[in-house]
């Protein structure tokens, strides 16, 4: 990025208190461990620490300027503006910087998948452009902003995840990206402790469309219920995905092999073979958003599949390991009560050994906690899974959920990961596949390193 102090102080409504206002930022910093030459930084006041205290050393670092919300006057080389709310004025410093740029912005939200569907998407539309997108989870309030600042001239095309857990937040992130397109992956009950039912998920998450222009266009899941009963919505144009016949873009003829699921992509104007290395219909469901967006936006069909052949899961996003001739699905990085269904749906698919599913408390779901992990518990008894370990308090209801399709079903509840991992250890033999999975706040991905 290149932005004057001059221009960062129009962009946010600051005032410098001090400082040369033709010096010249190069990037954008809320971590003061992060400095480089030529950093505006951005203290942020959060929950444990106010990052005010460390502008001085973000100067030594070589930052050129910082934001304030608590000072009013200052002596200093480096520049100092003064707002009133600094994580405020980086939204709107990053909300000017973006409309700099007239590529496609493609924004990516729903309570499952985003993450995955968002690789897929940059990946899809990398056959024809230089794609800029999401790192890591810079989605949110904060992320998003210094998103923005990593779009450069070079790219052609930006494709940004869009997270928010509360009323308001989608809202503030469509004013910062302003996505000339958007997907919506599913409606879950992911984050249903604040917004209280799965209509204000919706309703919330339609905001990502509060800066489209006339041409833009909302991607949409048709194998979502409450999604499909969007069909018909006045002022949206609506491209669906999924395997409903009357969607835009259809998976046909689904075949599952060892590690990757093959489908016939239907959609305007005929048909194509796509391969696909990684498991689950949610994940052709991924690859149909992808391909979606990747036509709509001119890259031929043929080269935005072969792009998604090259596809790799993320860390703990179903990763698939092998150990001893045991298979570890690790999906450990959070959980729903969809994705866990989804996960198990990925486990039954092995036709080997024993099916283990190790499942921690899901967190944030409110009032609906326990029926949501007595259901998951009740779906993965049918699915066909053979044994359940459960971690936490919350997730004791996942056995019991199991108990109620079947009394003599083998569950274990453990209380800790310590717990589950030497139960685990126990209970493995040779082709056994196991599932790791729970809410990031569990930190299941400890047993997962354990097993490998």
């Amino acid at each position: 990025m290149r932005m004057t102090v001059g221009e960062i102080i129009a962009a946010c409504g600051g005032k410098l208190l001090c400082g040369d206002p033709n010096t010249l930022i190069t990037s954008v910093s809320t971590d003061s461990r992060k400095i480089q030459f030529g950093t505006l930084f951005v203290p942020i006041v959060g929950e444990k620490t106010d990052a005010h205290s460390f502008i001085s050393a973000t100067f030594a670092a070589g930052a050129a300027a910082t934001l304030t919300q608590e000072h009013d006057g200052m002596i200093d080389s480096h520049a100092w503006i003064r707002v009133q709310n600094t994580e405020q004025a980086l939204q709107r410093i990053a909300a000017v910087y973006r409309q700099r740029f007239h590529i496609p912005f493609v924004g990516i939200t729903g309570s499952v998948g985003k993450t995955t569907t968002k690789e897929m998407v940059a990946l899809a539309l990398s056959g024809s452009f230089n794609v800029m997108k999401t790192e890591g989870n810079y989605n949110s309030q904060i992320g998003l902003p210094l998103t923005m600042f990593r779009v450069s001239d070079t790219h052609q095309a930006a494709v940004v995840e869009m997270g928010m857990s509360n009323f308001g937040e989608m809202s503030r992130l469509a004013q910062i990206a302003a996505p000339d397109y958007a997907v919506m992956t599913n409606i879950g009950i992911s984050h249903i402790e604040q917004l209280k039912t799965q209509q204000n998920i919706l309703s919330e998450k339609l905001h990502i469309t509060d800066c489209f222009h006339k041409d833009s266009i909302l991607f949409l899941n048709g194998d979502d219920a409450l999604l499909a009963g969007l069909r018909g919505k006045p002022g949206i144009r609506i491209v669906w995905f999924g395997t409903a016949s009357w969607c835009d873009f259809r998976a046909e003829n689904i075949r599952t092999a060892a590690s990757s699921t093959r489908f016939t992509l239907i959609m305007p104007g005929g048909s194509c073979e796509v391969e696909l290395p990684a498991l689950g219909l949610h994940n052709v469901t991924n690859a149909l958003a992808a391909l979606a967006v990747a036509k709509t936006l001119g890259v031929p069909t043929e080269k935005a599949a072969a792009k998604l052949a090259e596809y790799r899961p993320l860390a703990m996003r179903q990763q698939i390991h092998h150990v001893s001739d045991v298979t570890i699905i690790d999906d450990s990085y959070n959980a729903s009560p969809d994705a866990i269904r989804s996960s198990v749906d990925v486990l039954c698919g092995f036709r080997t050994g024993k099916r283990i599913a190790v499942l921690a408390d899901m967190l944030e779901l409110g009032d609906f906690s326990q029926q949501a992990h007595f259901d998951v518990g009740a779906y993965a008894a049918r699915a066909g899974v053979d044994i359940v370990l459960t971690v936490g308090e919350r997730a004791r209801e996942i056995a019991e959920g199991a108990r109620s399709v079947n009394p003599d079903f083998v569950c274990y509840s453990c209380g800790d990961n310590a717990e589950a991992i030497a139960k685990l250890k126990s209970l493995l033999t040779g082709g056994d596949v196991v599932l790791v999975k729970g809410s990031r706040g569990m930190k299941t991905d400890q047993i997962v390193k354990a097993l490998l």
